[in-house]
């Protein structure tokens, strides 16, 4: 498809060099005497260039550019000026003008340019679809999970979506989909359109963390070539998203409270503070307060990142969740690799809800992504679930079910093992919330969902 370029000049000799010049390069060009018929030609044709005079008879072509962007914002646009009128050029460049020219000017020259602006303006929408690709993505409705422990960290996101947060911290085990809440907080966020950068922090070795972080000078150690900006420069305006921070050095510890205190950074072997507005969001599967006991965690790093904390709640914490999970991660692997699961069979259903999880979500995704890849549907049956989830098929804490082939309500096993874990531990809450490996809030839902909390303590 040919690219359209819309010139825009009162001199009838430039607007015809112009149309020739860019016609014979394989271009399609419109052109205009004055702003009235370009503004026409431009909201008819959309072109994806317009090289535009700065000043048109009775008329200002800065004026003009205003409402060109008001049109499209996006579209690039190079203005031709007089030497005399450079300054004209410049207040366009400030109103988003891609370039200008001068005259009397060169058509090479201008047939350069206008490539130059076509390739910013195509790599401008490839990242802009990225982000809205992203965007959908990481929607609040891929976070899927109706209990109460999803909806209180649901609530948590949605109020910190719309706050100016420095510090997040996001807390729970491996699998149960920190990296997604973390990828949610930004791309919902007004920052969304700035970086999103993240790091592992237990892939990276001890003697590289800092520099990637960081960056560092040319010269600051023997491969320093050239200078490097570090990940949090990289990330300005964005979100930094440290993964596993538990497993960060406490050399490097030190160094990242520097960071989020001063928001500057200073590149190894620098000696100038540099400003940074970056905000960071970290995580982990550890108790942090027990790491701080241990003394491999800074206390003072633990208490500015524990400043907003969200803890992810088990698979097993939220059992409700799985039905949900599990159809959401067929129509996902349906789409990706052109099947046509329709669901999950009753008793299948059954040994899903019973199984543990000890991997969480992640491992519930890739039972399913597995069972979606080799077997042939409709319904996900009890033989195509792997061996520990066939054989796992009863609650975890045991109250004496079992698994029948006509089933059992998994709300009648869970009330019992709600009711078994407040007798045992004699009403107390705490103590019962422990017995299940659940959260007190849990607990509470639980009590209240069953009809268990009134004269419990």
């Amino acid at each position: 498809m040919q690219a359209r370029v819309l010139v825009v000049d009162d001199e009838k000799l430039i607007r015809w060099s112009l149309s020739q010049h860019l016609t014979k390069q394989g271009f399609e060009v419109f052109t205009a005497e004055g702003a009235e018929d370009g503004l026409k030609l431009f909201s008819d044709e959309l072109p994806e260039v317009v090289i535009l005079d700065v000043r048109l008879k009775g008329d200002d072509g800065i004026e003009v550019l205003r409402k060109i962007r008001e049109v499209d914002e996006d579209v690039s646009v190079i203005m031709i000026t007089a030497h005399a009128a450079v300054g004209s050029a410049v207040e366009a460049m400030k109103l988003g003008a891609y370039d200008y020219i001068t005259k009397p000017f060169e058509l090479d020259k201008v047939e350069r340019v206008v490539n130059k602006a076509l390739e910013a303006g195509r790599l401008k929408r490839e990242v802009a679809r990225f982000r809205r690709g992203q965007k959908r993505k990481f929607g609040f409705e891929k976070i899927v999970g109706s209990s109460y422990a999803m909806q209180r960290v649901l609530e948590t996101v949605e109020k910190l979506v719309v706050s100016d947060f420095h510090t997040v911290l996001l807390q729970g085990p491996s699998g149960s989909g920190k990296d997604l809440v973390a990828r949610a907080l930004h791309f919902n966020s007004a920052h969304a359109d700035a970086p999103f950068v993240d790091l592992n922090c237990s892939a990276i070795p001890e003697s590289l963390i800092e520099s990637e972080l960081f960056g560092f000078e040319k010269g600051a150690f023997t491969d320093a070539r050239a200078a490097k900006k570090g990940l949090f420069e990289l990330a300005e305006g964005g979100s930094i998203f440290l993964d596993e921070i538990s497993d960060m050095p406490l050399g490097v510890q030190s160094k990242l409270l520097k960071v989020i205190e001063n928001r500057t950074v200073r590149r190894l072997g620098g000696l100038r503070d540099i400003p940074v507005d970056t905000r960071v969001i970290a995580a982990t599967n550890r108790r942090l307060d027990e790491e701080v006991k241990n003394k491999r965690f800074r206390e003072d790093l633990f208490y500015r990142l524990n400043v907003i904390a969200i803890t992810l709640p088990s698979l097993a914490e939220r059992r409700e969740d799985i039905p949900a999970l599990a159809h959401h991660f067929i129509e996902q692997f349906n789409r990706e690799f052109r099947r046509s699961f329709t669901g999950v069979d009753p008793e299948a259903m059954n040994l899903l809800c019973a199984y543990p999880w000890p991997g969480n979500v992640r491992e519930l995704r890739n039972v399913i992504e597995r069972v979606v890849i080799l077997e042939q549907g409709p319904l996900i049956l009890p033989d195509h679930l792997p061996p520990e989830v066939r054989k796992g098929g009863t609650p975890v804490h045991d109250g004496g079910f079992r698994l029948a082939p006509s089933g059992v309500s998994l709300e009648e096993v869970e009330r019992s093992l709600v009711l078994q874990a407040i007798e045992l531990s004699h009403g107390n809450q705490t103590h019962a919330a422990q017995l299940l490996q659940i959260s007190r809030d849990a607990l509470r839902y639980r009590l209240q969902k069953y009809g268990l909390l009134q004269g419990k303590s």
